[in-house]
C-alpha cells in the first residue's frame, strides 16, 4: 500500500503586494522631472487604473483604442490567456487613464524597455514617494483589483475586467482592506436602521 495516500500538501494563500488608496495618491501627486522616470510612472499608473499585465501594455497600438457611443474603450487580446477584453476607460477610476493617454503617442507610450529595467525605475520612484514596499510592474494589476473591490465593484465584475476565467483567481489577486470591512459593516448597520424605521413608521 502507498504510505502517503492520506497525506495532503497544504497550500498557503500567496501574498500579492498592492498599493493602498493613500499610496496611489502619493504616486499621482509625485513630481518627476526625469523624462524616463515620468514615462515609467505614467505607464504604471495607467495599469493601476485598467489592470493590464506588462506584456499586454507593451503590445498596445492605436488600433486597440476604439470608440463606443463616443467614449474611448480599450480592446485587446491578452497575450497570456488569449482572452479578448473590452474596457470602458471613462468608467474606470473616474477616467484617469484617459488623462494619461492624452499626453502620449500610444506607440511611444507602450515602448518601455524590459520588465527588469522598468522595475528598477519603479524602485527609484517609490523611494521618491516614500513608499516602503517592494513594488514591481505587476503590483499595478494587484492594485487595480484590490481598489475596485474596495470601491464596491462586485468581484465577478472585477473578474471580467481582469480577464480571469475563474473568480477564484480574482480572489487570489485581491485583498480586503480594513476600510472595506468597516464600510461594508456600516452599510449593513444603515440598512438595519432604515428597515427598523420603516417598520415603526408603517401603519398598523
Amino acid at each position: 500500500a502507498y504510505p502517503f495516500r492520506k497525506f495532503k500538501i497544504k497550500q498557503e494563500k500567496g501574498s500579492h503586494e498592492f498599493l493602498t488608496p493613500d499610496e496611489l495618491k502619493k504616486l499621482e501627486n509625485l513630481e518627476v522631472h526625469d523624462l524616463k522616470l515620468r514615462h515609467v510612472l505614467d505607464a504604471f499608473l495607467f495599469c493601476c487604473y485598467v489592470g493590464l499585465r506588462f506584456s499586454d501594455f507593451c503590445q498596445l497600438t492605436p488600433s486597440n483604442f476604439i470608440r463606443v457611443n463616443g467614449k474611448r474603450w480599450l480592446h485587446f487580446k491578452s497575450i497570456k490567456t488569449g482572452i479578448e477584453l473590452r474596457l470602458p476607460l471613462h468608467l474606470l477610476f473616474e477616467g484617469k487613464a484617459l488623462a494619461i493617454l492624452d499626453r502620449y503617442c500610444i506607440t511611444e507610450f507602450a515602448s518601455l524597455g524590459s520588465n527588469s529595467e522598468v522595475n528598477k525605475a519603479l524602485s527609484v520612484i517609490t523611494s521618491m514617494a516614500r513608499i516602503k514596499k517592494h513594488v514591481t510592474y505587476h503590483t499595478a494589476r494587484h492594485t487595480c483589483a484590490t481598489l475596485l473591490i474596495h470601491q464596491g465593484v462586485p468581484i465577478t465584475t472585477v473578474q471580467k475586467l481582469l480577464g480571469h476565467t475563474s473568480v477564484k483567481t480574482t480572489e487570489i489577486y485581491s485583498e480586503i482592506l480594513s476600510s472595506t470591512i468597516l464600510r461594508d459593516l456600516k452599510a449593513i448597520k444603515r440598512k438595519r436602521v432604515v428597515s427598523n424605521f420603516q417598520n415603526y413608521a408603517s401603519p398598523r
